[in-house]
């Protein structure tokens, strides 16, 4: 992808806390192209929160650079704010103001393109604007937190565990508002710990660990790779040995005539060794998206 046509472009960011010996981010490179969304994946304490606050310049990088809409995330930050739609799945917000009143405000300090749209934010997620923030759930101070994020219809959204707190039917819509602005040209940038949700919602995923990326992959590309689950029935005892040395091949559990596998790549080989015995049942299983994410996760220890 060339960097003139991405909307973020991250180049060697790191961030050292100066409480710490290590980094929270280490030269993390991710480029982000006009209507793609992108998955940043990983667990509580990756790096995924750190790296959006210094996309936002909450926080300033130790090291390394990015640009959003070829603007500085540090010298252009301003004018980055007016582009960019920002969510948080843990935000502060104003206690004693009402959800009408706390929309009122931001609207005030950047004025919506329509008021029609923000009222049918608010009306599709069920939003509560009457009562006083410090009042509500967490789910639904997050409906609300979604309306202020999109109401403007920016170019750019930069999310941060989005779906946090909500119920299943409200996680289903918010991945229904993703399509939408997709189709319109935005750019999304939104973390998860979650891979079924980045599954969902977007194009390509970064999986971090320990503040390094790990592996980036579309989801097409992350479904080529998955695992393929088979139970396999034998007229007599399983071929274990002959089975483990296939390509690709993991066994999973045996007992007798049955034994359970992973194949990962091409399956000629596997019914090249199956041919060969007697057998009564396939079972295919569906693609297994968790197995790829855990391996990504198992290799960097491996290399540790």
């Amino acid at each position: 992808m060339a960097g003139s046509e991405a909307s973020i472009i991250i180049k060697d960011l790191s961030k050292r806390y100066d409480s710490s010996n290590t980094f929270a981010l280490d030269k993390l490179s991710i480029s982000v192209k006009p209507g793609e969304v992108y998955g940043f994946l990983g667990p509580n304490g990756a790096g995924k929160s750190t790296t959006i606050r210094l996309l936002m310049n909450f926080i300033q990088p130790t090291s390394g650079q990015a640009t959003i809409l070829g603007k500085d995330i540090v010298r252009g930050s301003v004018d980055i704010k007016k582009s960019v739609g920002y969510l948080t799945g843990d935000g502060e917000m104003y206690p004693k103001m009402t959800g009408r009143q706390y929309l009122a405000y931001l609207n005030d300090l950047q004025p919506a393109k329509s008021q029609t749209y923000i009222n049918q934010l608010a009306k599709r997620f069920k939003a509560d604007l009457n009562k006083k923030l410090g009042e509500l759930s967490r789910g639904n101070r997050q409906k609300i937190n979604i309306v202020q994020a999109f109401m403007h219809q920016p170019n750019i959204f930069i999310l941060d565990e989005p779906t946090s707190g909500l119920d299943p039917l409200m996680q289903e819509e918010f991945y229904e508002l993703i399509k939408e602005v997709k189709a319109r040209g935005a750019t999304v940038f939104t973390s998860s710990h979650i891979l079924g949700e980045v599954q969902k919602m977007c194009d390509r995923v970064g999986i971090i660990r320990d503040g390094r990326l790990v592996a980036e992959r579309s989801i097409k590309e992350m479904a080529h790779e998955a695992a393929q689950t088979f139970v396999i029935t034998f007229v007599g005892e399983a071929p274990i040995n002959n089975l483990k040395k296939v390509h690709g091949v993991k066994i999973v559990n045996h007992d007798n005539n049955i034994a359970t596998i992973h194949v990962h790549g091409q399956l000629s080989p596997l019914f090249a060794v199956l041919a060969k015995h007697n057998v009564t049942n396939v079972e295919a299983r569906s693609l297994d998206l968790e197995e790829v994410f855990l391996r990504f996760y198992q290799n960097e220890a491996v290399k540790k």
